[in-house]
């Protein structure tokens, strides 16, 4: 079994606190990313498990075992970093081979794991080559084929796709994908692509300042955020959020004045909220459709289309200055300059306190009543 579990851990360096009692349980066969900014802690949290940094309070577990104080072989683990860190002067054989070597496996064990692992990644016509005779995406493949050769209990991946142009990051995204499907391995992947995340996860860990903001599927933070953090850096292009202020609170919802103009009535639970709190009204840009129509209601002028064949994103700004982006076909009507009217459906809007935390959507079964911003 390679299930990991963390159990309050914290990393201190010095007097700073960098990692705050981080709790995560991991099943065997997993594959789970931690996501989020620069310097939010998930490439340390990875080093941590790894055994390249130190913990400095709470429990580490892997396969039910505390392994707190073992060191990074002794915890049957191997990391595929950002650099390949593949050994010039050798071949794509031998890097793959060395650590075996290193280990005093046998020659026929060693070139069994090798040439399995080059099957799986396709690199059985590239094993007399060099790395520099190799692009990129197979000098990770590379990387990622030693880390196979060791047949250890959990993948570790610190964005390895960071180097790789776009396409090829891609093409890699799937090879990485196809192989946890065929290896079941338990793999922790640190990326600050939330595409990459949404794409490749069982679970999501959204990181931020050394806390976990929100753990659960992809598409469970997609459609149900828990704050405004993981709302905003879910998704892309990134929700819209709209100011606003409670006006009134019963069975059926909130209403809203909206900064931007006019009253919204909301299926959202105002439990704990009193008249004039401060709220902020999240819609997705994927959720916004061009023109008038039932549920939330915009409108602005248009900054800048931009037009991507399959899709067009439209940047505009309300009359308040709340800037916004809605996402529409390719074939978008939308001008730079003109001025335009924007709806969405009550279902597809979020609402958050003044806290950041989401509030509760009422049953769709709840009929409500919209008075539309003007």
């Amino acid at each position: 079994m390679s299930d990991i579990r963390l159990d309050k851990v914290k990393k201190h360096y010095g007097d700073v606190e960098v990692i705050h009692g981080v709790d995560i349980d991991i099943t065997d066969g997993e594959f789970v990313v931690f996501v989020g900014p620069s310097g939010c802690g998930k490439s340390t949290l990875l080093r941590m498990i790894s055994g390249l940094e130190e913990i400095s309070s709470g429990d580490l577990y892997i396969g039910g075992e505390r392994v707190n104080d073992y060191t990074p072989k002794e915890r049957g683990i191997a990391m595929v970093f950002q650099s390949y860190a593949l050994y010039p002067h050798m071949t794509v054989y031998k890097n793959m081979a060395f650590g075996l070597k290193l280990a005093k496996r046998n020659k026929q064990e060693v070139d069994r794991r090798v040439r399995e692992a080059a099957r799986i990644l396709q690199l059985e016509p590239l094993l007399d080559r060099r790395p520099a005779e190799l692009s990129g995406g197979q000098r990770q493949r590379v990387a990622i084929g030693r880390a196979i050769v060791r047949n250890p209990k959990v993948f570790l991946f610190d964005e390895p796709l960071s180097n790789l142009d776009a396409a090829l990051r891609v093409q890699t995204r799937i090879e990485i994908a196809k192989l946890h499907e065929n290896l079941k391995s338990t793999v922790i992947y640190v990326t600050h692509d939330q595409v990459e995340a949404m794409t490749l996860a069982d679970k999501i860990v959204v990181l931020n300042q050394g806390n976990v903001e929100q753990v659960g599927s992809p598409l469970e933070l997609y459609h149900h955020p828990r704050n405004l953090f993981v709302a905003g850096f879910i998704g892309s292009p990134a929700m819209n959020f709209l100011p606003g202020k409670v006006e009134a609170i019963d069975d059926f919802g909130l209403t809203v004045a909206l900064k931007v103009g006019g009253f919204a009535r909301l299926p959202v639970s105002g439990e704990g909220l009193s008249n004039g709190d401060e709220v902020t009204v999240g819609v997705r840009p994927e959720h916004l459709q061009e023109g008038e129509g039932e549920g939330l209601s915009l409108s602005g002028a248009v900054d800048v289309v931009e037009r991507l064949g399959d899709v067009s994103y439209v940047y505009f700004h309300t009359a308040d200055g709340v800037r916004a982006t809605l996402s529409s076909a390719g074939t978008s009507p939308a001008k730079n300059g003109e001025n335009m009217k924007f709806h969405a459906d009550l279902d597809s809007v979020h609402v958050f306190g003044s806290d950041g935390i989401a509030l509760e959507k009422l049953s769709a079964k709840e009929e409500v009543v919209l008075a539309g911003a003007q």
